[in-house]
C-alpha cells in the first residue's frame, strides 16, 4: 500500500445522475479503439487526449502521490470512503473534483462495469529526458519491441519491488501510459521514472558513458549466464525483447555483454516480464 506518509488532495464530491453529462467526457469510453482518452496526441494522425487514467483504490492513490497531477476522479461512494485518507472532502470550491455516481452511471459513462469503482483522470506532463530519468540511477531496464501492455506493466511492477531505477524504451515499444499498462503496474508506471530513447540503439552509449554495464539478455546457450555477468557490474542496465523475436542484432552488438538465465525440460525462454524480474532480482540478491 502507499504509505500513510504520502500526500493528501482535497476533493469536492459533486453528484452526478446523468451518464451523458459533459463533466465526466474525460472518462468516457474506456474501451474504444478511437475514442478513449488515454490515447496519446500525435502530430499529423489519430487525435487523442492524451490523458492517464487511474483505476482502482490503489492505483487512484499512487496517481496522487505521482507527477502526473490528477484534475477529477470518477467513482461510487463507497470508493470515496476507502479513498478518505488521501482524498480529503471539502467543500473549497478550487479542489479537484470527485464526480460520484451509481455504479449503473459509471458503468454507461465508461462503456463497461468497472469493479474497481473508481477512476482518476490526469493530463500527461513533459516526458522526461533519457539523463532525467537515469540522474542517480543505478539499475536500469532497457526495453525494445515491447509492444504487449500487459508485459509493460508487469515489468513496471517488476521493476518497482525489485530496486530499478528507471525504465528507458527504445522502438517499438507500446505506450506505457494506456489505462491497462497503468492498472497492470498497479500504479507503478507512474512512479518509476521512464523516458524514450529516440536514437535506438545509438542512446546506449549514453548509458555508457553514464557508467553503466549494458547487459543484453538472450536464450542463446553459449553466452555466460546471468549471474556471472552481473558479479561486478556498479551500475547495470538490462536489455531485454520482445516475445519471440527477443533483442535484435544491432541492440546485442551496441550492449556490452549479453547473458542468459539457464533453462531446463527444454524450453527455450521465458515470458519478457517474467524474464526481467529474474535478471532485476539476481542483482538485488547480490547487492543485499
Amino acid at each position: 500500500m502507499v504509505s500513510a506518509a504520502s500526500p493528501v488532495l482535497p476533493v469536492r464530491v459533486v453528484d452526478i445522475d446523468d451518464p451523458a453529462d459533459e463533466r465526466v467526457d474525460d472518462f468516457r469510453e474506456l474501451n474504444s479503439v478511437d475514442r478513449r482518452p488515454d490515447l496519446p496526441v500525435l502530430p499529423g494522425g489519430r487525435v487523442g487526449k492524451g490523458l492517464v487514467i487511474a483505476e482502482g483504490v490503489l492505483v487512484v492513490e499512487r496517481m496522487v502521490a505521482s507527477r502526473f497531477a490528477p484534475h477529477a476522479f470518477l467513482g461510487v461512494d463507497r470508493r470515496l470512503g476507502e479513498l478518505s485518507s488521501t482524498l480529503v472532502v471539502t467543500d473549497d470550491p478550487g479542489a479537484v473534483p470527485f464526480f460520484r455516481a451509481s455504479a449503473e452511471v459509471m458503468a454507461d459513462v465508461v462503456g463497461f462495469h468497472l469493479n474497481r469503482g473508481v477512476l482518476g483522470v490526469a493530463r500527461r506532463p513533459a516526458e522526461l529526458t533519457p539523463r532525467q530519468a537515469v540522474e542517480d540511477a543505478s539499475v536500469l531496464a532497457v526495453l525494445e519491441g515491447v509492444n504487449d501492455h500487459e508485459n509493460i506493466g508487469s515489468i513496471f511492477r517488476n521493476a518497482a519491488g525489485l530496486g530499478v531505477d528507471a525504465v528507458l524504451f527504445g522502438t517499438g515499444c507500446a505506450d506505457p501510459l494506456y489505462r491497462r499498462c497503468v492498472r497492470v503496474s498497479m500504479g507503478h508506471a507512474l512512479l518509476v521514472p521512464f523516458a524514450k530513447l529516440p536514437d535506438w540503439p545509438g542512446e546506449l552509449d549514453l548509458l555508457a558513458r553514464e557508467g553503466f554495464t549494458t547487459v543484453s539478455l538472450t536464450p542463446d546457450p553459449a553466452m555466460p549466464l546471468l549471474a556471472d555477468a552481473v558479479a561486478d557490474a556498479a551500475k547495470v542496465a538490462f536489455l531485454v525483447g520482445a516475445e519471440g523475436p527477443g533483442l535484435t542484432a544491432a541492440a546485442m552488438r551496441a550492449s556490452h555483454v549479453r547473458a542468459r538465465i539457464p533453462m531446463s525440460r527444454g524450453t527455450d525462454s521465458l515470458n519478457v516480464a517474467t524474464a526481467a524480474a529474474i535478471a532485476f532480482y539476481e542483482l538485488a540478491r547480490r547487492r543485499d
